[in-house]
């Protein structure tokens, strides 16, 4: 049987390490989060911290035991699987107990919530109340899903002394079958586009197939930007028998992490297109996937399997939060940055909470210290920017690459060296300074290109050791944190309570200060990042760069045209509608003033 879920937001994965235990504080409310399991060594550390909090029995996986890395994420994910079960009987036996326990629960429940309503007439009732509500409870309640992320590119080749070990042991394959291989019943979240060998060795595992009752143990859920790539994706994998349970589609600029630019194309656009063409999706993907499964010889399934279609990045309000849900009939709203002020429910320092407490929208911004070489959404002030700073004052470039995750640049050695490394940097700047025809102005550009790199492996999880206190050993690289530019908008810790009935609209936690409407400000960090490409264009401008400019802002202004139409005839964000109205107006001024510059000829 499938229960609904009890919330309509979900808590997305946030750096390698922000939302590494969200289900253990969460999953009981019935909340959904997600795990990054690309790191191991996290992975363990935390599973042997939970081990001896809770008194478990979990044994140690060291790097001798052959396939470490997909063990140990396996045993981490059935620990928290363990651990959240547990707290959820308990959960339950503490609201049937207890009236204000209950009466609390209800409060963080939505307010179109059938649970809700049900309950509500239960607490009115005055025979049977004790077996009424328990037997409601027992048959109604279920925690929110432990769902996992693995970013698909990294998936770095890895080496038993100087030979290769097969493509199984890459990083993201490990991970992939370190989540097939736990007793999760849950899905996996796969992001930053498409890798064919990793997406085809999913067929290797049975519980991503559907079972004869049409049920898939494990599920996948793809994070797209675009319809395009939705629907190319989509079916390469039911060609080979293998469903999407949901699409999630994020913000291209306004979101943590990674940032994917789309060609110009706005959130808006994005999903009434999604809106418009869920059928096709479907259709296309389950005629495929009917052929797959007949030629494995696997249960077939006549009718197709259920697919959600969800949308985060940039959301701040219960209005946009409710309008996402009913213009675009989306099942789900992703809250990310937000809850990393939210102590309940995210693993992060106090140093670097408080930093996000203080921080203002012209700290927020879009930095190349990613040694993917992908935008990379971040604050200024934070530890690992400071320790940064002394180490270059004293001349001294790079980080030591304990984790080599993202060891992914061939230049160097086959077997993967990271840019942010100081053993690339340190090459590189060599290179750099033998160049002798190059002017002041681009040696100091090359140079801060080279240097920008930040070690995101560690980076990323010391807030969760420095809040566990975990060790940290080797080289002290303080924290790296990546929040949506949204969270700027947001200045107070708030209990997990406070959240959820912010995000439903029965309290509200921001400032009144003025908030620009998501779509707004999605939109001028579009307009934004069109003015910097075409200021840090090259001399030389080609062809293709001309074209893509042009693609970029007509996309925009398209985009602005649906805002107009969308927002005049919509019920919501009247109170805005006049501000909203002028700051179309305004961006459309502003981009139609953008010169493209001609390739020349």
């Amino acid at each position: 049987m499938t229960h609904k879920p009890l919330h309509n937001f979900h808590i997305p994965v946030m750096g390698l390490a922000y939302t590494i235990d969200s289900p253990i504080r969460v999953a009981q409310y019935g909340i959904s989060s997600v795990i990054s399991i690309i790191d191991d060594e996290i992975l363990e550390k935390m599973k042997n911290f939970y081990n001896k909090k809770f008194n478990l029995d979990y044994l140690g996986i060291s790097t001798k035991t052959e396939d470490y890395r997909a063990k140990r994420i396996t045993a981490y994910l059935d620990m928290v699987d363990d651990i959240v079960n547990e707290k959820f009987e308990s959960f339950k036996q503490e609201i049937i107990r207890n009236k204000e326990a209950l009466k609390n629960f209800m409060a963080i429940l939505p307010n179109t919530s059938d649970l809700k309503s049900g309950l509500q007439n239960l607490m009115n009732q005055k025979e049977n109340l004790g077996s009424g509500i328990k037997n409601f409870i027992e048959t109604n309640l279920k925690p929110g899903s432990i769902d996992v992320n693995i970013m698909t590119k990294v998936d770095k080749d890895n080496y038993k002394k100087d030979e290769q070990l097969p493509v199984i042991f890459n990083d993201a394959h490990a991970s992939l079958r370190g989540f097939a291989q736990s007793k999760l019943s849950s899905s996996m979240v796969l992001s930053a586009g498409m890798n064919p060998r990793l997406y085809s060795y999913i067929e290797e595992f049975d519980d991503f197939f559907p079972d004869r009752n049409g049920i898939l143990k494990k599920k996948i859920i793809l994070k797209v930007s675009d319809f395009r790539s939705a629907m190319i994706q989509g079916n390469f994998l039911a060609k080979k028998g293998l469903w999407i349970s949901e699409y999630r589609i994020e913000s291209g600029l306004n979101c943590g992490g990674h940032a994917f630019a789309t060609e110009g194309m706005l959130l808006g656009p994005i999903m009434e297109e999604f809106k418009q063409k869920k059928n096709d999706l479907i259709q296309s993907a389950h005629a495929l996937m009917v052929t797959a499964l007949e030629q494995k010889g696997k249960h077939v399934i006549s009718e197709p399997l259920e697919m959600k279609i969800t949308v985060q990045g940039g959301v701040g309000t219960s209005e946009e939060h409710e309008f996402l849900l009913e213009n675009y009939n989306v099942d789900s709203v992703g809250w990310g940055s937000p809850f990393l002020l939210v102590p309940e429910a995210t693993s992060v320092d106090t140093e670097t909470r408080n930093l996000l407490l203080k921080s203002k929208e012209q700290d927020f911004y879009l930095s190349n210290i990613s040694p993917l070489g992908v935008p990379f959404n971040t604050v200024k002030g934070t530890s690992n920017e400071i320790l940064k700073y002394q180490k270059e004052a004293a001349g001294k470039y790079g980080s030591s690459c304990p984790k080599k995750l993202l060891a992914l640049s061939k230049e160097f050695s086959p077997q993967g060296t990271c840019t942010a490394s100081k053993k690339y940097q340190d090459i590189k700047l060599k290179e750099l300074e033998a160049d002798h025809a190059l002017t002041a102005e681009e040696f100091c550009k090359r140079k801060t290109e080279i240097t920008d790199k930040a070690c995101l492996c560690v980076g990323l999880v010391n807030a969760a050791y420095m809040e566990h206190n975990l060790d940290i050993k080797g080289e002290k690289q303080g924290v790296v944190i990546c929040p949506g530019p949204n969270l700027a908008f947001f200045d107070k810790e708030v209990s997990l309570s406070e959240m959820v009935r912010h995000i439903y609209g029965n309290t509200n936690i921001l400032p009144d200060n003025q908030r620009p409407n998501m779509f707004i400000n999605e939109l001028k960090m579009y307009v934004d990042y069109l003015k910097k490409e075409i200021g840090n264009s090259s001399v030389q401008v080609t062809n293709a760069q001309t074209k893509k400019w042009n693609s970029f802002k007509k996309n925009i202004l398209e985009g602005i045209d649906y805002y107009k139409n969308l927002f005049q005839t919509s019920t919501f964000f009247k109170s805005r509608l006049k501000t909203i109205e002028l700051q179309l107006q305004e961006y459309k001024l502003m981009l139609t003033a953008i010169e493209i510059p001609q390739a020349e000829k």
